[in-house]
């Protein structure tokens, strides 16, 4: 449960468009909501932030405590997090930086705010520094138009193909890295395990949820203005079932990442990513045409003359 100062910062930081005074007075603050590790319950903790590029960094200090905090080990079970930003609200992946990545941003984070380096002489933990990247397309401008099912149905397969790609890329960075260690004195392979799990959990728990809202609901719903697709949704749910199953072994492949040979692992992840895109195009190919004009948002539901009575 959050503190009672938090609750108060928390009320003052959406009363104001983002601006809180007291301790919080002219810094830059963001409210990061996290999905309880195992209660499963939303969290909302307001947290100081620097930005490095087109992303943004958190530091777990606690103020130096000995364990980090709740909110790390939150992100750390579901990477998908809220972030409120002045007067914007939007989806974030937290991904904890590792090694030598994680010395470069908190360097870069003491640049901006000094403070840090008290927080890290109090405790022998190094403090996390967690990088919030899009999870959205232009996450940190202007939002893009979506009018109706089809755009939104087609921003979701964009950010789960950029995710393969992304985990992708990072395999191969992990790879080249590896291969370059050509003696017991050459610099380690950078320590990518952290990161590639963080995007893979995140792309995974997404996937499920995106799946499972069809089944129970956009399916029956299409389906039921165009009995003549029975087919192409029973094909669809059966490729759902077979994404599920490719969810889990590319799970444990990345787990294994460490010890992995890479013509092997490589070999395997394509086919996965190709599985998995081929079921992505299929479902564009199918629906997108039926939800064009379908509006996104859905418009609420018109109230009855017995509603409006007070």
């Amino acid at each position: 449960m959050p503190t009672s100062f938090n609750t108060s910062v928390i009320e003052e930081f959406r009363a104001n468009a983002g601006k809180v005074g007291g301790p919080f007075a002219g810094s830059d603050l963001l409210l990061l909501t996290t999905t309880g590790a195992r209660s499963g319950a939303e969290r909302t903790t307001p947290l100081g932030y620097v930005r490095h590029g087109d992303t943004l960094l958190v530091v777990g200090s606690a103020m130096g405590a000995p364990q980090h905090p709740d909110w790390y080990h939150n992100l750390l079970a579901h990477p998908l997090v809220q972030v409120e930003l002045g007067t914007r609200t939007f989806e974030a992946l937290a991904v904890p930086a590792e090694g030598a990545r994680r010395e470069e941003l908190f360097a870069h984070v003491l640049r901006v705010e000094p403070g840090y380096a008290e927080y890290q002489a109090r405790t022998s933990r190094p403090l996390p520094v967690v990088v919030l990247e899009r999870a959205e397309p232009d996450a940190w401008e202007a939002p893009r138009r979506i009018d109706n099912l089809a755009d939104k149905l087609t921003e979701v397969h964009t950010w789960l193909r950029g995710q393969l790609r992304q985990v992708s890329a990072e395999v191969e960075a992990h790879f080249t890295a590896r291969a370059a260690q050509v003696g017991p004195g050459e610099p380690a392979a950078p320590s990518l395990g952290l990161q590639i799990r963080q995007r893979c959990l995140a792309f995974c728990q997404t996937l499920e949820f995106h799946h499972t809202s069809e089944d129970a609901h956009l399916f029956p719903g299409i389906a039921h203005h165009h009995p003549h697709l029975a087919a192409t949704f029973e094909r669809l749910r059966d490729e759902h079932r077979r994404v599920a199953r490719i969810q889990g072994e590319l799970a444990s492949l990345l787990s294994g990442i460490g010890v992995a040979e890479p013509r092997r692992f490589r070999t395997e992840l394509a086919r996965m990513s190709a599985e998995l895109n081929a079921h992505l195009d299929y479902e564009e190919e199918a629906l997108l045409p039926l939800l064009a004009d379908v509006p996104w948002p859905p418009a609420p539901p018109e109230r009855t003359a017995r509603d409006r009575r007070p």
